[in-house]
Formats: C-alpha cells, sequence, structure tokens
C-alpha cells in the first residue's frame, strides 16, 4: 500500500503545480519529490503526471487521485488541532442545528447532558431539516444526514440511520401484504418530500446493489411524524428512518415490509466550517453524540 506522505506529496505537486515548490515547502530536494513521485506511480502500476520542461498536467489515473486524495492533508491537520486544541477550557458557547427527528428522540437529551457535565458551557440547538448555512448564519456545529456536496466544510462521519418501510396491521389486513418492490403499485404509498431520491422515488437493494423504484400515493408531507400518523390512522404504507417507528413496531402497532428489499441506509455527520479550527468543546460534543448514538444503535 503506497505510503500516505506520499499522497499527501502528490496532491502538493498538483495544488502548487512544482516539483521545486514542493521540495522547498517540506525541506527536501527537487530530486526526493521527483523519486518519491516516481516510487508512487511504480507502486500504483499507473502513470500520474505527464512532465515537461514547462508543466505537470495530470493523467486520468492521476486525476481520479487528485480528487480522492486531495483532503488527506486538511484530515491530517485536523486530527493534529483536535489534539493541540485539548489545552483549552471546556467553556463558552455553541450554536448548532440538529434534524427535527435526531432532535426530538435523541439529541435534545444528549446535548443537555453534555451541558450538565460541562457547567461553563452552554448550547443553543435548533432543529430544522434544510441544510442551514453554518458560515452565513454563524453556527459552530450542524449534524445532518446524507452525502455532503460542499467542500468548503468538513464532515465527521457519526453513524449510519437504517431506514424501514411499514404499514399498520389494519391496512395490510384490508391491502395484502406487498411481498417485491413492484407489488408496492397496488398500495398507497405515503411520500416524504425530504427523501434526497424523491418523493416517491423509493430505494431498494438486489444483488448488494442499491435501485430505486418508483411508487405513487395520495399523501406526502416534509414531516415524518405526520406521515407516522396517516399510517397509523391505516392510510398507507411509508418509507421512514428506523428510529422513527421503532416503538410501534416493537408493540405491534406498525409492521415492517419488504425487510430483504430495503436498501436505504442514510449517513449521520457532523459538520462544522473547513476555515474554522474545531476546538476542545466542539471535538468534545461530536464525541458525546456519537457515543449517544451508539447507546441506541438498535433504535437507528
Amino acid at each position: 500500500m503506497p505510503a500516505i506522505d506520499d499522497l499527501i506529496l502528490f496532491t502538493q505537486v498538483i495544488e502548487h503545480g512544482s516539483f521545486s515548490k514542493v521540495a522547498e515547502l517540506n525541506g527536501i530536494t527537487k530530486s526526493v519529490v521527483s523519486k518519491r513521485i516516481s516510487k508512487l506511480e511504480k507502486e500504483l502500476g499507473v502513470q500520474l503526471l505527464y512532465r515537461t520542461t514547462r508543466k505537470l498536467s495530470l493523467t486520468e489515473a492521476g486525476e481520479v487521485l487528485n480528487r480522492r486524495a486531495k483532503n488527506l492533508n486538511q484530515v491530517a491537520q485536523s486530527a493534529f488541532d483536535a489534539i493541540t486544541g485539548y489545552s483549552e477550557s471546556m467553556s463558552g458557547h455553541i450554536r448548532m442545528s440538529v434534524p427535527t427527528i435526531s432532535g426530538e428522540l435523541l439529541l435534545a437529551n444528549v446535548v443537555s447532558d453534555f451541558c450538565n457535565r460541562h457547567p461553563g458551557l452552554t448550547v443553543d440547538m435548533s432543529m430544522d431539516n434544510h441544510f442551514v448555512d453554518l458560515v452565513a448564519e454563524n453556527y459552530d456545529l450542524v449534524i445532518r444526514t446524507g452525502y455532503l456536496e460542499d467542500s468548503s466544510l468538513i464532515a465527521r462521519h457519526i453513524f449510519n440511520s437504517r431506514w424501514v418501510i411499514c404499514a399498520s396491521p389494519a391496512y395490510l389486513d384490508r391491502n395484502g401484504v406487498p411481498q417485491t418492490p413492484v407489488a408496492l403499485s397496488r398500495h398507497n404509498c405515503l411520500g416524504y418530500t425530504h427523501q434526497s431520491t424523491g418523493t416517491f422515488d423509493w430505494q431498494f437493494s438486489h444483488d448488494n446493489r442499491l435501485y430505486t423504484h418508483k411508487v405513487s400515493g395520495n399523501f406526502a408531507s416534509n414531516n415524518a411524524a405526520a406521515l407516522k400518523k396517516a399510517m397509523l390512522a391505516g392510510n398507507g404504507v411509508a418509507y421512514l428512518p428506523t428510529c422513527l417507528v421503532y416503538d410501534e413496531l416493537q408493540k405491534g402497532e406498525l409492521v415492517e415490509i419488504l425487510a430483504g428489499h430495503v436498501g436505504k441506509v442514510v449517513g449521520i455527520y457532523a459538520v462544522y466550517p473547513f476555515t474554522r479550527t474545531p476546538s476542545k468543546r466542539i471535538q468534545a460534543l461530536i464525541e458525546h453524540i456519537r457515543e449517544g448514538y451508539l447507546a441506541m444503535k438498535e433504535r437507528f
């Protein structure tokens, strides 16, 4: 396996466009930089750079590697900053935003417990399913689900949330139990408008491959709790986070269906601005939140 230092050196060469500049930054010679890049290419079995006397350019393989590896240096610096920040006091104020479901079911207790453990600390936690602008709205930390596209932010993976398809026993008694995703065409599916794939484009798995299948129904909402109430009233089938319906499933008030076909697992992330070095209190809160999710993992 190639050395991480060589990957970081490769990304620096691309960033600065010069072996000489990278050599100067790292306190090594230009020939050492060249040899380490050549060593990396040999270990990977591909050419990464086109070298001419005037400029450097990426091969197709080099572009792929640079795209995947360019955050390594940032991640390493974040790890060092986390240790350095341990000299700070656990005091001050944290402004954060969290999803409504996780906020109500878990994070209100977890975050308030964190405040009680650190009397010099205060937290203002807003609950919103929309991705807020961290910098413009001056948030220190955001907990969010799904893929993060903004490269100006850093996301630390905390936990994976499994989703389930379910309905009430009364609804299934009236309409039958679908055995395949295709059979959902004969059912009233309740749509969650915050689904990244689309309100009625539900995600399934077959042979370890994910795909979407379009369903239809007469009711949709941006509030998952509203969909749960509609299900409990016997009005349809819904695809929701396990944590939201866990108690009802345990009591038999809702029944999970198509368990072998469900493919939706959503990552939960702690997000903070790349331009802002996370303080000790932010690092500690993220870890406390992660432990909270792990303690209730069967519900998620």
